[in-house]
């Protein structure tokens, strides 16, 4: 009986194995389920979570608002504490003149002079956490040592002060916690007033030795009786209060930290991109898409050195920098004067566009204006360059009106907003015309027109030039050139 081949055996050996079946676990599947829906509840209970790392600049902007919000916190307990001051003066008190002491004077002076010192640290900026954190405890020690002096005020055992509505007040020290918009401060505020309350029903059943404790509400409310239940009811609300505060202040933190992130991110948007297409960016409704675009009547302005190249393969990179940083502030705050937007920049040379990003009615008018104070500003930062013995390349730019195409390019991943069409590539070509013309600025009759009729008013002298050859073009086109 012979073997199997060779062939049989690579066969055999090749053939992939059937996996066996996995064994259904039904409490591994339960257990996911159950981290799911933990996963699900935490999100909705506490909101999504924050980024790993919280840029420097953005947890000082918060940083800074927290101090202020200590500030106003201090100034609202001493206008409570003035307040009080002047209600307890005016109104009819309560007790018989001839108590051994009056607490809420004292209380409110001690509390005033714990403000100030207080305020003088935020204001200051001097308020630690260790301090804050003290400073909470203190509050809320102030107000349950003002509620348990009251017995020795009336020379009534103790319960009576359990019946005392000014423990209301301790809401109002949580609720001052909740301008800082941090929830730890909050739970310490709710935490100190419940264990302050438990002591105070602590010293007032210790105290009152044979004082009943009853089950009956209204032998509570109409005598030195302690029933349990209705002291459990004022802590369990005042825990109650301070988780809900604290799980709101919670979210609405995580919303601020969004928010401030987002405002930090659209404010560097502004920076690479103009503020008109910044603001298009971060308010459009609608998902941005590429090819999506509209016409309208702009002007475009094409800005450049003149000998910008093979000057700048002389200097140094650094020199080259600093030029072009100079020249681009320079320019980009004429166009922006009069309305336009920066397209972009393109090396030494700028691409503006006025009435595109959005439109206008004088966008002919905003150009010509623009220009001319193009010109002025470079031909005075040429000069000043000059007696400085800087390398000092002159100015030129060229402005046409004409139908444009503003919108999104490129793919997914990459966008742009820019304007295109004729009318921008005609720009292109008149200010490398500037050259043949040897002009500084050079604008199309028709614009030059149109501009006059919008309102604009030339303070540079324009010369008319009819009939003139541009490179690139197939008809004559008649100038006006500075």
């Amino acid at each position: 009986m012979t073997g199997p081949t060779e062939r049989q055996l690579t066969a055999s050996t090749e053939r992939p194995s059937t996996p066996a079946p996995r064994e259904h676990t039904p409490g591994r599947g339960m257990a996911g389920l159950i981290r799911a829906c933990m996963r699900q509840l935490q999100l909705l209970v506490f909101g999504p979570p924050l980024p790993a790392a919280m840029p420097q600049r953005i947890a000082d902007v918060i940083s800074r608002e927290q101090a202020r919000s200590e500030v106003l916190v201090s100034l609202i307990q001493m206008s409570a504490i003035f307040g009080f001051a002047v209600l307890y003066s005016l109104t009819p008190k309560a007790f018989p003149p001839d108590v051994p002491f009056e607490p809420v004077p004292v209380a409110l002076w001690v509390y005033g002079g714990f403000t100030l010192w207080r305020l003088y640290l935020a204001v200051n900026d001097r308020l630690t956490r260790p301090i804050l954190a003290f400073s909470v405890v203190i509050d809320i020690a102030v107000l349950m040592l003002t509620i348990w002096s009251f017995h020795l005020q009336y020379g009534a055992p103790p319960a009576i002060y359990l019946k005392a509505p000014t423990l209301m007040y301790v809401f109002i020290l949580i609720a001052l916690r909740t301008l800082r918009f941090e929830p730890g401060f909050v739970i310490l505020a709710g935490c100190t007033a419940a264990v302050g309350w438990l002591i105070l029903v602590g010293y007032a059943i210790w105290a009152q030795e044979g004082m009943m404790l009853t089950r009956n509400f209204a032998e509570y409310m109409m005598s030195y009786s302690i029933l349990i239940g209705a002291e459990i009811d004022k802590v369990v609300s005042i825990l109650v209060v301070t988780a809900i505060l604290a799980l709101a202040l919670h979210r609405a933190r995580k919303l601020l930290i969004r928010a401030a992130v987002e405002s930090q991110a659209a404010a560097d948007l502004k920076r690479f991109f103009a503020p008109e297409i910044a603001g298009r960016i971060t308010e459009t409704e609608d998902e941005l898409v590429a090819g999506h675009a509209e016409i309208r009547e702009a002007a475009i302005m094409f800005i450049d050195l003149r000998g910008f190249t093979p000057l700048s393969e002389k200097l140094e990179p650094a020199e080259v920098m600093q030029l072009l940083s100079e020249y681009q502030a320079l320019m980009a705050k004429a166009v922006r004067a009069s309305g336009g937007s920066i397209d972009k920049f393109m090396g030494d040379g700028i691409l503006a566009s006025f009435g595109a990003v959005r439109p206008s009615e004088t966008y002919a008018a905003a150009g010509v204006q623009a220009m001319e104070a193009v010109l002025e500003t470079g031909m005075k930062w040429t000069h000043s360059r000059a007696e400085q013995g800087q390398p000092a390349p002159p100015v030129a730019a060229a402005v046409t009106t004409g139908p444009v195409m503003f919108g999104t390019v490129g793919d997914a991943e990459r966008l742009e907003y820019t304007v295109l069409g004729d009318t921008v590539n005609l720009a292109a070509k008149l200010e490398k015309h500037c050259k043949t013309e040897n002009a500084a600025g050079l604008v199309m009759a028709d614009t030059f027109e149109l501009a006059r009729r919008q309102g604009f008013v030339p303070r540079l002298n324009w010369e008319y030039r009819p009939g003139r050859h541009v490179e690139g073009l197939d008809r004559t086109v008649d100038l006006r050139v500075c």
